[in-house]
């Protein structure tokens, strides 16, 4: 996808920048100073890695594809790393725990059983009272060509979170056919 610029999920970032940014002010609102530790799942280039760090996380991302990652660490973020590993495995990646999980776009990618595989490794790294920040495309007529994801599925991939809050996601600048895929965020909540 990287060779082809085929990256929705940056171009997501970049015309959401606002909301995305919101949505994060929350996180840190609800929370006591230090923040904690944050994991960006399927982090990329590190495109909003960087962020978590300078709100004051110490910020992990993590993804499978070294090209990917090489070009994140080349970014100078305070209390960022960079790790190659699969989301889908991420107990073996030794990355210890975490207060707080960013997903945009790498569930979705995913069918079923990575979803779930996904889901695990989250809940194996999460501490009690930690939350996931989720954005994932809805299901669409093109779902072969563009996965998508209900809500059913977050939930069955996260069976002891809570989920807080579903809320609309902007589609201004996504261009066709993303703008028709009803993007979701999906907050969910580790019980304490």
């Amino acid at each position: 996808m990287y060779r082809f610029g085929m990256t929705p999920w940056e171009r997501y970032g970049k015309a959401a920048a606002d909301s995305i940014a919101a949505l994060l002010d929350r996180e840190e609102t609800e929370r006591s100073r230090p923040l904690g530790r944050a994991l960006d799942l399927g982090c990329g280039r590190g495109q909003f890695t960087p962020e978590l760090g300078r709100r004051g996380w110490e910020a992990v991302g993590v993804d499978y594809v070294p090209a990917a990652i090489e070009e994140a660490k080349r970014q100078e973020a305070k209390g960022v790393t960079y790790v190659v590993g699969d989301v889908t495995d991420l107990p073996s990646a030794d990355l210890g725990t975490f207060d707080f999980f960013l997903d945009i776009g790498c569930f979705q990618g995913f069918d079923t059983g990575r979803q779930r595989a996904e889901g695990q490794g989250v809940s194996a790294l999460a501490n009690p009272g930690s939350t996931l920040l989720m954005l994932a495309f809805g299901v669409t007529r093109l779902r072969s060509r563009i996965g998508g994801v209900s809500q059913a599925e977050v939930e069955a991939a996260f069976p002891d979170w809570e989920l807080l809050d579903v809320q609309a996601a902007e589609t201004a600048g996504l261009g066709w056919p993303m703008n028709r895929t009803s993007p979701q965020w999906y907050r969910l909540r580790r019980p304490a």
